[in-house]
């Protein structure tokens, strides 16, 4: 199926993989760091059902997932090397990537990456760091309900960052193919089952203060990744690249030119 991105720049290509019912928006803030380093073919996918992605034909399921992201891989990539960078679900996808075209991947991002179903996660304590109670009483109650489930700093920063980046992929995706994700939400093989260890360059980072994924279960990954650069960074939710920003795009920088000099 063909899968509706945004690409820019031309260079190795890499593919940004965003969560479960939002969109390639979410991603679009790791753009400056790309930026800043020529050589890079930048697509930023709609998964589908997503954004302006077209549904999935048939079940919705995890492994349709995947599949769906190896076709637009094998039409738009081809047989060139590339980078993923995936988060949230786009991480658990980006895992299928390497499992099923390891040989051509030069190595993974994973922010806050989904690894366990729900219930078998080990979670930290919910928190909330930062709360203006003025601005949230001046959103839309629906938005308002939306960003304070997630959000650990809600605050003007925190909101505006949501509102852009997290809030329009919400809106757009399709309802009931987000419902019946949910009952086939993990792959059927875990992708480290199949591949074993993969020896590319890795990134993972995930959130202190991410209560919906955590940040503990990621570590049994490092075991898979022989050259995995691993952080969890104080300060930041689920949506770790919008918290602390500067700290993620130096990471991602790290990673990049990693790669580069690889």
């Amino acid at each position: 199926m063909t899968l509706h991105h945004v690409e820019i720049g031309d260079g190795t290509p890499v593919l940004l993989l965003h969560g479960y019912t939002i969109d390639h928006r979410l991603m679009l803030p790791l753009e400056s760091v790309f930026a800043a380093r020529p050589g890079w073919r930048r697509l930023y996918v709609d998964l589908p059902g997503s954004g302006q992605s077209p549904r999935l034909s048939g079940p919705v399921t995890a492994d349709a997932m995947g599949e769906a992201v190896l076709g637009f891989i094998d039409t738009a990539i081809g047989d060139e090397p590339f980078a993923v960078v995936g988060i949230s679900y786009g991480g658990q996808l980006a895992r299928h990537v390497v499992a099923e075209r390891g040989a051509q991947v030069l190595g993974t991002a994973l922010l806050a990456p989904l690894v366990k179903p729900s219930g078998a996660r080990d979670l930290p304590e919910r928190q909330v760091l930062t709360r203006d109670e003025a601005l949230l009483a001046s959103l839309d109650p629906a938005d308002r309900d939306i960003f304070t489930a997630i959000a650990v700093h809600q605050d003007e920063a925190g909101w505006e960052a949501f509102r852009d980046h997290v809030l329009p992929g919400i809106r757009a995706h399709h309802r009931s193919d987000a419902a019946a994700l949910l009952k086939a939400y993990m792959l059927s093989k875990t992708p480290e089952d199949v591949f074993g260890a993969h020896h590319g360059r890795h990134l993972l980072v995930t959130g202190r203060q991410d209560h919906m994924v955590g940040w503990r279960d990621q570590l049994e990954l490092l075991e898979h990744y022989p050259r995995m650069t691993y952080a969890t960074v104080d300060g930041a939710g689920h949506n770790v690249h919008l918290d602390q920003p500067a700290l993620v795009d130096g990471l991602l920088g790290g990673w990049l030119d990693a790669i580069t000099r690889d």
